[in-house]
């Protein structure tokens, strides 16, 4: 059916300030997975009465961490869900950011605000389109199942164990609009269509009992530089993944993946200008730099430390050395195959002193068809609103509990969100600007009409 949404459009126009006004109390809330505490329940209550305003039944369920937001609503033979989290990243380092990182301050049409951009920008303003849908369209036409979690930021730790006590809700949906999307370089919006698993590890070895004087370093053994010979043999200097037997558990992309990064605009210049270096690893560039990012996986030294880092000089050898890594999988490449493989390598090489510890539960990778309703429904939606085709994503180099709530029950994924190429998301100064906030809550309304038509 289809339907004119100037009324709806000038409905979010006339309500703008006032959904600007909900975002920033939200982001007021400094609700850091990793440090837990009460604000986390203050932004789940939050979360909880902007659905409620949206007409939504809300039931704030414990799985174990803090509450998940569960908001129902609409009714019809198609169901969608919509996955947000409303937990941030810690804002260090604080000396870096512009504005107080919780005070969503607004300068020149941008919002800056830790977790605005990731993710509760996209958490208001879907709430705000499911509002003015029904205040301008009509009741839902579809079933609208909302999930809300606290703990994103810090690897989703109880978010399964939700989806399994929600498994017949999770399995009656159709779709699900995943969490965040961004325009690109450009200024084009990218409808993403996946995302890579991801392992997150700890390296750890011991050398000696204790420190010891850096007179003896051609003798004694030195734990960093034992860390750092292992490390090495993981990844080539082009950043091509060494592990051995990793690349057995690699799928190729897909014809119609193919087809849709071939036709990604690439502007490799652009990027690497505002982030500061000169060239990507290997000198990739194009499609060769796009297949890197998204179909082959990673290895990435996360930090590094052992031994005195601190002030001035002291001339030690250190007993202890430790490296955070993390793996970034794409499918086939489980996290327990991994897992493995990195084991043996490193046993295989004599390093079987560096031990190996899984941080946290890994993620597993998730894609989704380019002809899914879901994700021609997003495809449409954002065409409609800025007046040209999106850019579409196979997958993300991201990772995020996607597969346990939606594959791993048969639902079809897609990302699109109000982010921008300068969001700097985990970064100081994240970022929205209100524009594109604004028109990403009239993306959602046509989506809803869309899919529930498709």
């Amino acid at each position: 059916m289809s339907i004119s949404f100037q009324q709806f459009d000038a409905y979010v126009d006339r309500h703008a300030d006032e959904y600007v006004r909900r975002l920033q109390a939200l982001c007021r809330i400094p609700s850091i997975a990793a440090l837990g505490g009460a604000a986390m329940a203050d932004a789940a209550a939050v979360v909880a009465e902007l659905a409620t305003t949206a007409g939504l039944d809300v039931e704030l369920a414990n799985a174990g961490g803090p509450p998940v937001a569960l908001c129902q609503g609409g009714s019809g033979s198609r169901g969608l869900l919509i996955y947000n989290h409303y937990d941030v990243q810690p804002p260090d380092p604080l000396d870096e950011w512009r504005t107080p990182p919780f005070a969503a301050e607004i300068i020149d049409g941008v919002l800056y605000a830790r977790g605005v951009a990731d993710n509760k920008s996209n958490v208001v303003a879907r709430l705000a389109a499911l509002e003015a849908y029904r205040a301008t369209v009509g009741e839902l036409p579809l079933r609208v199942a909302c999930v809300f979690e606290g703990e994103e930021e810090i690897g989703s730790l109880h978010l399964a164990r939700f989806a399994a006590e929600h498994a017949d809700l999770l399995r009656s949906m159709d779709g699900c609009v995943w969490e965040a999307g961004y325009k690109d370089e450009r200024d084009r919006p990218v409808v993403i269509l996946g995302l890579k698993g991801v392992l997150s590890l700890l390296l750890t070895v011991r050398v000696m009992n204790s420190d010891a004087h850096s007179g003896y370093g051609g003798l004694y053994p030195n734990a960093a530089w034992r860390l750092i010979e292992a490390l090495s043999t993981l990844r080539s200097a082009d950043g091509r993944v060494t592990i051995d037997g990793i690349w057995d558990h690699v799928r190729p992309p897909s014809a119609a993946e193919e087809a849709a990064m071939a036709a990604i605009p690439t502007d490799d210049e652009a990027v690497q200008r505002r982030k500061g270096f000169s060239a990507y690893l290997g000198g990739l560039t194009g499609v060769d730099a796009l297949r890197r990012l998204m179909f082959e996986p990673t290895c990435t030294i996360n930090g590094i430390w052992g031994g005195y880092t601190g002030q001035g000089s002291k001339t030690v050898i250190p007993a202890q050395a430790s490296a955070k890594l993390d793996i970034r999988l794409t499918p086939d490449l489980t996290p327990t195959i991994a897992f493995d493989l990195l084991r043996a390598h490193l046993d295989r090489r004599g390093f079987t002193d560096i031990e190996v510890i899984e941080e946290e539960e890994g993620l597993m990778p998730a894609r989704t068809d380019p002809t899914a309703p879901v994700a021609l429904a997003a495809i449409a939606a954002l065409a409609d609103v800025h007046g040209i085709a999106p850019v579409v994503e196979p997958t993300s180099g991201g990772s995020g509990p996607m597969y346990q709530l939606c594959q791993a029950y048969g639902i079809p994924a897609v990302s699109i969100g109000v982010g921008w190429a300068q969001s700097n998301a985990h970064a100081p100064n994240e970022s929205m600007r209100i524009t594109d906030y604004i028109e990403g809550i009239k993306v959602i309304g046509r989506f809803i009409h869309r899919f529930a038509s498709a």
